[in-house]
C-alpha cells in the first residue's frame, strides 16, 4: 500500500521542483524517441538507461503524472486562498 506524504514548499521551491520534473520527463521522452527512431532530439542528448522505448515512455509518463498531480494541488490551494 502506498504512503501519502504532505510536503510544504514555498512558491520558488515548488517552481524548481516542477522544472526538475519536466527535465526528467523530457530526458525520458528523448530516450524513447531515440530508441524508436535513432534520432537525437538535441546535441546535448543523454540517453537514459532502460530496456526499450516503451519503458522510457512509461517512465516519462510517470514523471508527467507527478507533475500533473502537483499542479492540480497547487491550483486547488491557490483557489482556496483566493490567489
Amino acid at each position: 500500500m502506498a504512503i501519502t506524504y504532505r510536503i510544504e514548499l514555498d512558491d520558488l521551491d515548488l517552481g524548481q521542483l516542477l522544472d526538475a520534473l519536466e527535465v526528467r520527463a523530457k530526458a525520458w521522452r528523448d530516450t524513447a524517441e531515440f530508441l524508436r527512431s535513432g534520432n537525437m532530439t538535441e546535441e546535448t542528448f543523454v540517453l537514459e538507461e532502460c530496456s526499450d522505448a516503451e519503458e522510457a515512455e512509461k517512465i516519462s509518463a510517470h514523471y508527467d503524472r507527478i507533475t500533473d498531480d502537483i499542479l492540480r494541488q497547487r491550483t486547488a490551494q491557490d483557489l482556496a486562498a483566493g490567489t
